[in-house]
């Protein structure tokens, strides 16, 4: 059983940055997209950023594209996320994620596993 296992949440003031983790365990996810979704206050999940390994191949969000910076190790079968200039509206519920299909996809139901999620405040 594929588990995914986050740290590295917490609370930053506008303008700072964060890194974020993620380390998969139970299988190798190395032929995978890994990437990140995050659910803000009363709102609906939404994609962040998801890499494969092959290239690799980067997708980002418009909301963080050229601020939050993905990578990841395969050695450690691991995936990071790096969060600069943050806003107040990046505050959210962040979450790992991971296919069991090699297609790369922007939608929460096109991902099958599914970390437990880390909050990002960002305060003003």
């Amino acid at each position: 059983q594929v588990q995914l296992v986050e740290s590295g949440g917490g609370v930053v003031q506008v303008g700072g940055s964060l890194r974020l983790s993620c380390v998969a365990s139970g299988r190798s996810l190395n032929l995978y997209p890994m990437g990140w979704f995050r659910q803000p206050p009363g709102k609906e999940r939404e994609f962040v950023s998801v890499t494969t390994w092959a290239g690799p191949n980067i997708y980002s969000g418009d909301s963080v594209e050229g601020r939050f910076t993905i990578s990841r190790d395969s050695a450690k079968n691991a995936v990071y996320l790096q969060m600069n200039s943050l806003k107040p509206q990046d505050t959210a519920v962040y979450y790992c994620v991971s296919s069991s299909r090699t297609r790369v996809g922007r939608k929460a139901d096109e991902y099958d596993y599914w970390g437990q999620g880390p909050q990002v405040n960002v305060s003003s």
